[in-house]
């Protein structure tokens, strides 16, 4: 079986949207597209190649596939970020779309349909399958308890607002910390591996306080 490693850039409320330029996505006037290149530097780069150190295929949904198909086909080889060109150009890129308009002419590209598709995709044998971007694939995935690692690139910036790496109904988990690093303009970058179940404590007194009692009645009432 297949590793889902969901790969993401985000500012500090979550934010994942257009991180690369204004050109990527400026849906609904978000105005902040490029918020993560100030903070690219040479642990950014490093920690990047961690995330695609293991052989790969990318997993994007359609919006992603898309900005990908039209720069990284296109890129100089030669340049700083050369080697990431390379290896999309080499891998398997699977891109999930509902309607299926999507123009796979990008060399090793697969086109699935839905996450049915990418449930059984992550059944086979194969690399892992990394995404980058793709805000509805992951909430899809996260809902459908199929994400065993995360990597999460933390820019120190608040956004205010734009598509977001977590939205309300992902599979409750535990993620353990396997690796982290902080650059020096304050990007930290965590990878996690999932780790199991919720634990829960509780601090509250063997005999809760008259306060504490009204407090949990007036709570029921407001439900």
């Amino acid at each position: 079986m297949r590793k889902i490693i969901v790969g993401a850039q985000v500012s500090m409320d979550g934010v994942m949207q257009a991180p690369g330029g204004p050109w990527e996505d400026p849906t609904k006037g978000f105005k902040f597209g490029g918020w993560v290149m100030p903070y690219f530097d040479q642990v950014f780069g490093e920690e990047i190649d961690r995330v695609f150190k293991e052989k790969c295929d990318l997993l994007l949904g359609r919006k992603t596939y898309e900005i990908f198909a039209g720069y990284w086909p296109y890129y100089d080889e030669t340049a700083p970020a050369g080697g990431i060109a390379k290896l999309f150009k080499d891998i398997k890129k699977y891109v999930v779309s509902r309607s299926g308009d999507v123009d796979t002419s990008w060399q090793h590209s697969v086109l699935l349909r839905d996450i049915a598709d990418v449930k059984r995709l992550r059944e086979e044998n194969g690399p892992n399958l990394v995404t980058q971007g793709s805000t509805e694939l992951v909430h899809a995935l996260l809902a459908n308890d199929l994400v065993d690692a995360m990597s999460i690139f933390t820019v120190p910036v608040v956004l205010g607002g734009g598509k977001k790496l977590f939205g309300d109904g992902s599979a409750p988990h535990s993620y353990k910390l396997t690796t982290s690093r902080v650059s020096s303009p304050g990007l930290m970058i965590a990878h996690y591996e999932r780790a199991g179940g919720i634990k829960i404590g509780d601090t509250a007194f063997d005999s809760p306080s008259d306060a504490e009692r009204a407090r949990r009645e007036r709570m029921k009432r407001e439900g």
